[in-house]
């Protein structure tokens, strides 16, 4: 049954609202680290009020990719690349500079960087859910695609 279908249940007519608010969250949150590491504020890079160097690896190029990733997660625009991109180079940061230093992120510090990793993995997967600008740009070709594409699998009706 459709999550649309007005006799759906009331978790299936919601679960595209409910995956936009948990994208829109992880989205805002992986930009807010990237703000702070790129300008310096709220808190700054890793708490300390200062910023990343900017060209310097893999601090600075890691910032750009939160700070843009997640807009462009948060808005829902290329939801699927930006995801990709993003749970990357969350995974990188977790076996570059947690994972040798123990073997649960509770050990290592690296519950956020597992957390995120895991959080756009989701989402390259899900897509945006409701209200985003890629169902808003894209989703009435999507729709007419996909409606193409089962009229040419439906069988010829007998005249």
């Amino acid at each position: 049954m459709s999550a649309l279908s007005p006799s759906g249940s009331l978790t299936e007519r919601a679960a595209p609202h409910a995956l936009a608010l948990f994208r829109v969250v992880v989205g805002l949150l992986f930009a807010c680290h990237g703000a702070a590491s790129l300008f310096g504020i709220l808190g700054g890079a890793g708490g300390t009020g200062a910023t990343v160097e900017a060209g310097s690896w893999p601090g600075w190029y890691a910032a750009v990719i939160q700070l843009v990733g997640g807009v462009l997660v948060l808005v829902g625009l290329v939801t699927r690349p930006a995801a990709l991109i993003s749970s990357g180079s969350m995974a990188y940061a977790y076996f570059s500079a947690h994972a040798g230093e123990g073997l649960w992120p509770i050990q290592n510090g690296g519950e956020l960087a597992a957390m995120f990793a895991w959080a756009f993995l989701l989402l390259i997967f899900t897509g945006p859910g409701a209200w985003s600008l890629d169902g808003l740009l894209f989703g009435a070709r999507r729709a007419d695609r996909q409606a193409a594409g089962a009229a040419s699998t439906r069988e010829p009706s007998a005249a």
